[in-house]
């Protein structure tokens, strides 16, 4: 079994903190969190890492093969 990217981890302090963002370990790029993109109530359509609308406003040929929350 594989274990879970380093992100994973920041994500879920984050949210548990009520935090927006956190910064991605391997390229430092600040990442919204899920609060983050509920609050903002749609899809933006970037294919966001973190995205709890199932990439529904994203191209197809954009969208991940796994939703990552």
């Amino acid at each position: 079994m594989n274990a879970p990217p380093a992100w994973q981890a920041l994500h879920d302090a984050a949210v548990e903190r009520g935090e927006r963002h956190y910064i991605d370990p391997e390229t430092g790029y600040v990442v919204f969190t899920e609060l983050q993109h509920l609050d903002r109530g749609t899809c933006c359509g970037s294919a966001c890492r973190h995205c709890p609308y199932e990439h529904e406003n994203v191209p197809e040929n954009r969208r991940k093969p796994q939703i990552l929350r």
